[in-house]
């Protein structure tokens, strides 16, 4: 006794429409490209002198020496120690906090030497968190 269908089901799919889909949507999109305006007016404002660009503010930053010492900038100006005689960490800090208050964002960007110990950096780090500034690492790749 045979209970089986003579019904079989195809598992195979047809090429043909996808074809069509695909030619159906490439007439769509050429069509909606030429219909598409891509002259839209703007509105510009009229130039005047009485508008002064903005400039942003200069972050200070503070850089670690190789023998773990610190010198503040601000603008590629040096505000605090030199390079040749750098200050102590209890030495910057009055000078940090006067440059990022001056400078008007709290932002304190720190740049160390690649052979500068991490407590050096972590101690301006340190620093910043307790004015509530926001850090800066800057680094080279």
């Amino acid at each position: 006794m045979g209970f089986g269908t003579n019904n079989k089901i195809k598992v195979e799919g047809g090429m043909a429409s996808m074809t069509d889909l695909v030619f159906l949507l490439l007439i769509f999109f050429i069509i909606m490209s030429l219909l598409s305006n891509n002259q839209t007016p703007i509105d510009l404002p009229e130039t005047s002198e009485d508008i002064h660009p903005v400039q942003d503010p200069v972050t200070p930053t503070v850089v670690i020496t190789e023998d773990n010492r610190y010198v503040v900038m601000k603008g590629g100006d040096v505000i605090g120690g030199t390079m040749d005689q750098p200050l102590e960490f209890e030495d910057i800090k009055e000078i940090a906090a006067n440059a990022v208050n001056e400078s008007g964002e709290m932002k304190l960007k720190i740049a160390g030497h690649r052979k500068a110990s991490y407590e050096a950096v972590f101690q301006v780090l340190a620093l910043s968190q307790a004015n509530s500034w926001d850090p800066v690492l800057a680094y080279d790749k």
